[in-house]
């Protein structure tokens, strides 16, 4: 009776876990870097992804000619650790301000600076971490969550490698903000909890950030 009760606990506990999880950004986990959180609305990104995002409802996108990326940033900064080095940190940043120019560039020359006509992409990393992995749903039987639980303490399961962005676009005559977004992602698992993280662990989550900010540039430049 008392290992039912036990299993019937872990099972309640471990699937109110997973019930909570979620890839939208949660509001206590804001960074500070947008200048106003309060008008942020859940929306669905190009690629189906959710995210929390607010756009100005007088944007008008023809106004603008070129585009200046600000050098990306982490916000706040982190501090390198064994399992995500300095290294790991400057890869990641690097990364991200390449595929934001790659991306945005396809839709508008780069401009070396703000000015009239130029929209100003001001984004910051400002998640990255690794966890370990939530139950799948086939480890729900009670003998596989028992197993699932000693690899969680034991430090032998996959980790998942998240990151997150908050980014903002401003008028590059004015500097008034134009659009804000908040979004995370999740990268490929490292198998332990001892594996080093490197930025080829987030690059998918990156290139997707990119992405869908061209395809919703193009999206809005339509309407």
């Amino acid at each position: 009776m008392k290992l039912r009760l036990m299993i019937s606990t872990l099972c309640i506990a471990t699937i109110g876990m997973v019930g909570c999880a979620s890839q939208v950004t949660q509001p206590d986990e804001y960074s500070g870097f947008l200048s106003d959180y309060s008008r942020l609305k859940p929306a669905t990104s190009p690629s189906g992804v959710k995210v929390m995002r607010w756009v100005a409802p007088t944007l008008d996108l023809g106004r603008y000619n070129a585009v200046y990326i600000e050098p990306t940033q982490f916000y706040p900064r982190p501090q390198a650790t064994a399992k995500i080095p300095e290294s790991t940190l400057r890869g990641i940043n690097d990364y991200f301000n390449e595929a934001l120019k790659r991306e945005i560039g396809k839709s508008l020359p780069l401009a070396q600076g703000p000015g009239s006509g130029v929209l100003v992409v001001r984004a910051a990393i400002t998640a990255v971490s690794s966890k370990t992995q939530g139950l799948k749903p086939y480890e729900f039987v009670p003998v596989a969550l028992v197993a699932a639980a000693v690899s969680a303490g034991t430090g032998i399961r996959d980790q998942d490698t998240v990151l997150g962005t908050e980014a903002q676009f401003l008028d590059g005559a004015n500097g008034k903000v134009i659009a804000e977004v908040v979004r995370e992602g999740t990268g490929k698992p490292l198998e332990n909890d001892s594996q080093v993280m490197t930025p080829n662990h987030v690059k998918s989550v990156i290139d997707g950030w990119a992405s869908d900010l061209h395809q919703s540039y193009v999206k809005l430049q339509k309407q």
